[in-house]
């Protein structure tokens, strides 16, 4: 059942707001930062049983749903029988890399001035912790709740999320009415995310002794000509396909692989490009034209073939309706704490794309800088991370709280 954005009453606001300690919301972060949840194996059991200990506390029924047994997904329910809220984010995060490129430990929860040091405080142990905390907060407020908040703490993100996210859509776990999806959007509103068209470029050529090369058809020398050829004709033209609230549409070679040996011509390279578009651009357009370019750029290379092939996940952008109540109760909680309120999108890949896909109006809301995201010595201010909490609190209160 969705229903219009309601008002929040001033006083109902106060004892939420109040409700939220600024002590234990930071303690809970680094506790949670400390929990080594690396994807892969993506082990979140503890990781989920810290989530699931102050809701079930505070009032929330708890439970986890799980394809993997090592990848548990929380749960956690409160509140009548209105409009459901809920809250996602994800405890897995990206292996630390180099550790001897972190000046802080990647595991120890660093607290320095006024920031939260480790691998996953921003991405997105830092939304998580906003929205478990939020959901104590108005749980101890004592406000009745028209509608049904649920705190969806899960597994499996950062590598796609098949038992995570996933699993909650696919299952028929859940099917609220708004989601808030968490991650690191400077605690701006986003009310979408970029659509992906990620494709493999194979070149196939001909071995040959590397003293005669001449006898060959060399793969890597073909696929060098190739993204030549796109990063002239094909990326200039993606920069001018835009969207208010996106950077431009964007395609990077990020991957690469060919040759047999040092002293044989290569028969075989193939290279991923990263695709992604932007609201408006259909996706499936992307094969076709790197394959115009592609086949050009080698058309005189006798002996060299090529093959275009798109990514097994290929999607359309995601857009919530900017009139839409969700967006407008997220807009009125930054407007409310002195934050920025106007919109945009998020580059990145979300959960929030299978909310989307299913039906359920979705937004992107989060503390931390997504440009932070994957790096050695990762970080979220703890001001952002409170000023999340306290907006994911206020929010709930417009859209299933008792109104004026």
């Amino acid at each position: 059942m969705v229903t219009e954005a309601g008002t929040i009453r001033a006083e109902d606001a106060r004892r939420v707001l109040a409700a939220i300690d600024d002590d234990e919301t930071i303690a809970f972060l680094r506790d949670l930062v400390r929990v080594p949840s690396v994807n892969p194996p993506g082990d979140v059991r503890e990781a989920v049983a810290r989530c699931a200990a102050p809701l079930a506390a505070a009032g929330f029924a708890t439970r986890t749903e799980q394809s993997d047994p090592i990848k548990p997904n929380l749960i956690a329910e409160i509140g009548g029988d209105g409009p459901t809220l809920c809250f996602n984010a994800h405890v897995d995060v990206v292996p630390t890399g180099e550790e001897s490129a972190w000046t802080h430990p990647p595991f120890g929860a660093d607290l320095a001035d006024g920031r939260v040091y480790g691998r996953g405080a921003g991405d997105d142990k830092a939304s998580v912790t906003a929205q478990v905390m939020a959901g104590v907060a108005l749980a101890r407020s004592g406000v009745a709740l028209r509608g049904r908040l649920i705190v969806n703490e899960v597994a499996d993100e950062e590598i796609g999320g098949p038992a995570g996210a996933a699993l909650m859509i696919d299952g028929g776990y859940l099917a609220p009415d708004f989601v808030i999806v968490g991650e690191q959007t400077l605690n701006r509103v986003c009310v979408g995310e970029k659509g992906s068209a990620g494709l493999t470029i194979t070149v196939s050529g001909r071995a040959a002794h590397g003293a005669l090369p001449w006898e060959g058809a060399n793969a890597i020398e073909a696929m060098a000509e190739i993204v030549v050829a796109l990063r002239r004709e094909y990326w200039p033209v993606l920069g001018t396909r835009t969207h208010p609230y996106f950077h431009p549409s964007t395609a990077s070679v990020t991957m690469v692989d060919g040759g047999v040996k040092a002293n044989v011509v290569p028969d075989r390279c193939a290279i991923f490009v990263d695709r992604r578009v932007v609201p408006g651009e259909d996706p499936a357009t992307t094969t076709a034209e790197v394959e115009v370019i592609a086949r050009r750029a080698v058309a005189e290379m006798p002996g060299i073939g090529v093959v275009v092939e798109p990514n097994a996940e290929v999607r359309r952008a995601t857009m919530a309706a900017e009139d839409s109540p969700l967006v407008a109760a997220m807009v009125g909680a930054n407007a409310r704490l002195g934050l920025d309120t106007a919109l945009t999108g998020f580059s990145m890949a979300t959960d929030g794309r299978f909310f989307a896909a299913a039906g359920h109006p979705t937004i992107i809301y989060g503390p931390g800088d997504p440009r932070l995201a994957h790096v050695p010595d990762e970080w979220v201010g703890v001001d952002e991370v409170l000023e999340a909490t306290r907006a994911y609190a206020l929010a709930a209160l417009a859209l299933i709280g008792p109104g004026a």
